[in-house]
């Protein structure tokens, strides 16, 4: 069946949710997992839900994000330790991350993307879109999206 798993993750409630699924179905057909984290590039603003609540140095904002990944990212390692699945982790910067998980998937060569739905709501949805349906629209392999 599957083989190699991509999981992306964005810290959400719901790609926690579906990074255990996808560890469980990875166990389960004896695949191994890639977990994904793409970061918006540093920038000296930073946003919220597209509104501005701060700067940040690029430093800093870097930073920021190598603490996320290390939490996003952890928590799927953590799972595929415990489940005894073969892991590595990703994180690139990019300011798409649809284009991203599908550039990962094709690099490490996954034959499935395992993802939540979608983690924005209300405007912000409105203005990036669902990154799940830009996914599923445009990838060359199987996704399943964990509700």
């Amino acid at each position: 069946m599957y083989k190699h798993i991509l999981i992306p993750t964005d810290g959400s409630r719901a790609s926690a949710r579906a990074a255990a699924a996808g560890v469980e179905l990875a166990k389960s057909v004896g695949a191994k997992i890639t977990g994904f984290f793409a970061a918006p590039p540093a920038t000296p603003v930073v946003f919220k839900q597209f509104l501005p609540v701060g700067y940040m140095s690029p430093d800093e904002h870097k930073k920021a994000i190598e603490r996320a990944a290390a939490a996003y990212l952890g928590a799927i390692e953590r799972a595929a330790k415990r489940a005894g699945v073969p892991y590595q982790g990703v994180q690139v910067v990019s300011d798409f991350p649809a284009e991203a998980i599908l550039r990962a998937a094709a690099k490490g060569g996954c034959d499935l993307v395992f993802m939540a739905p979608h983690s924005r709501r209300g405007l912000a949805e409105l203005f990036v879109g669902s990154q799940t349906q830009k996914v599923l629209t445009h990838a060359k392999i199987p996704v399943l999206v964990y509700r």
